[in-house]
């Protein structure tokens, strides 16, 4: 796969629309008039997307009271 990609290509390898995708503000390359998607900035991009599921750090307060019965 090119390291460079045009729209429809990398919003594929995003899963999202095209429409979405110029939504995102994510920068492009250009190489010969053509405005293109470097690969490695879409992966950090869906890198820094937050999980769902994950596990939270913060301990909330009900945590606390039920900890406090035992």
């Amino acid at each position: 796969m090119p390291r460079l990609l045009p729209a429809p290509e990398a919003a594929y390898y995003l899963g999202v629309s095209e429409t979405t995708l110029r939504t995102l503000a994510l920068p492009r390359k250009v190489l010969r008039g053509k405005r293109l998607y470097d690969r490695m900035m879409l992966d950090e991009y869906a890198s820094d997307l937050p999980s769902e599921g994950r596990e939270s750090e913060e301990v909330n307060s009900c945590d606390e009271v039920l900890r406090g019965m035992q």
